[in-house]
């Protein structure tokens, strides 16, 4: 594994708190990757995230396409974004970090955090956009920041279009592995952790493939029901960090403890929550066939090798959540307008498309999707840096 080109920690001086920042690799002198805030978020957390987004640049690689692949960055700040102090350190971080948004890192929202939030913060710290380092490779920087704004503006039956396009492109994971299997919709159950923006949004575009939602998890416990939730009351019911009201649960729903999720009835695991969710030990309670990693990193290895010995596949972050990267870039490249059906149409054929190639690679190797997955991007990197320069 090579040396990331940036590495940093930056301590807060009002409460002491750290934040890290790691640039994996430039390409044309721009990297991409996301903000988050959790309590112990750590600078080896972040550099491997930042590793997986040079692998998401990588395999949304199109020659023809207007959108050029990124190097891959991460940024994380250890703190609980509930705090009442979190907003400040936010805005500091970002201060602190203003040189290198503006010239190599662009950056959005991730775990604990949404846009509005990190836009919010970002003008309060002087900056333009947090994804101004890419500017300069646009040919009408007017015309794609409006294009970008416009899609942000828009909203399908009271969720954001920024939030739906990351759980659309991992519904359409499941649903190409099943294709692939030859197993139907309908009757097939999930169970999710995490109804915040990916999960949330990944149970929506299941729920109406047909598939039923039979379990979600969030801080406060797993909802479950066997013959499946009611996804669009629960979504409606959420608060900023996706936790449910359990007002509007219905009498046949149960609650459950928190780890309940991973020992439902259900044919497809969807962490969609924190990283290293799914360790050795939890990985023993799994009956799901299937899992398909909407988080960073939920799958720990170990856990990864016991499942494989199971027959138990998993897809991997760096392809199933994937989607919501490239469409920013697709937007403001302009691959794509900013209209909801046309991304959802250019997700769902890319997606496909990339989870196909992988499981087809996976099966010809006689190896695991990530591996198949590694093996693609190891292919597609050189091509990348020899066209647009070997730039760390």
């Amino acid at each position: 594994m090579t040396t990331p080109f940036l590495s940093l920690t930056w301590t807060d001086h009002v409460t002491g708190r750290c934040g890290f920042l790691v640039v994996d690799r430039l390409v044309r002198g721009v990297s991409s990757g996301g903000l988050r805030m959790r309590p112990g978020c750590t600078l080896d957390e972040v550099a491997g995230l930042a590793r997986g987004m040079t692998m998401k640049e990588a395999l949304h690689y199109d020659p023809e396409g207007r959108y050029v692949p990124l190097g891959g960055a991460k940024g994380g700040i250890d703190c609980d974004p509930r705090d009442p102090a979190a907003y400040g350190v936010l805005v500091r971080y970002l201060r602190a970090m203003r040189p290198y948004i503006e010239s190599v890192w662009t950056t959005g929202e991730d775990l604990g955090l949404t846009q509005d939030l990190v836009d919010r913060a970002a003008a309060e710290a002087g900056l333009v956009s947090t994804v101004q380092a890419v500017y300069p490779l646009l040919d009408d920087e007017t015309a794609a920041r409006r294009r970008l704004a416009e899609a942000f503006a828009v909203e399908v039956d009271g969720i954001g279009l920024d939030e739906l396009v990351g759980g659309c492109g991992v519904a359409e994971s499941v649903l190409t592995a099943l294709d692939r299997a030859g197993l139907p919709y309908a009757g097939t159950r999930v169970a999710v952790q995490g109804l915040g923006t990916m999960g949330g949004a990944t149970a929506r575009f299941l729920a109406r493939a047909g598939l039923s939602v039979v379990a979600v998890a969030d801080i406060k416990g797993t909802i479950a029901n066997p013959d499946g939730l009611d996804v669009e009351a629960l979504l409606a019911a959420r608060d900023a960090y996706g936790t449910v009201d359990r007002s509007v649960l219905r009498p046949e729903d149960r609650e459950e403890a928190g780890d309940a999720w991973l020992a439902a009835e259900a044919e497809v695991l969807v962490p969609a929550a924190v990283s290293y969710a799914i360790d050795s030990a939890d990985q023993a309670l799994i009956t799901a066939r299937l899992i398909v990693e909407a988080a960073n990193m939920p799958v720990l290895p170990e856990a990864e090798e016991l499942l494989a010995a199971r027959g138990v596949t998993v897809l991997p972050d760096v392809v199933v959540n994937s989607g919501t990267n490239a469409w920013w870039w697709w937007t403001l490249f302009g691959d794509i307008g900013p209209a909801a059906d046309e991304a959802f149409a250019h997700t769902r054929r890319s997606m496909r498309a990339l989870v196909d190639l992988m499981l087809a690679r996976a099966a010809a190797d006689g190896t695991t999707p990530r591996a198949a997955a590694h093996a693609i991007v190891a292919e597609r990197l050189p091509v990348i840096a020899e066209r647009y320069g070997w730039y760390r």
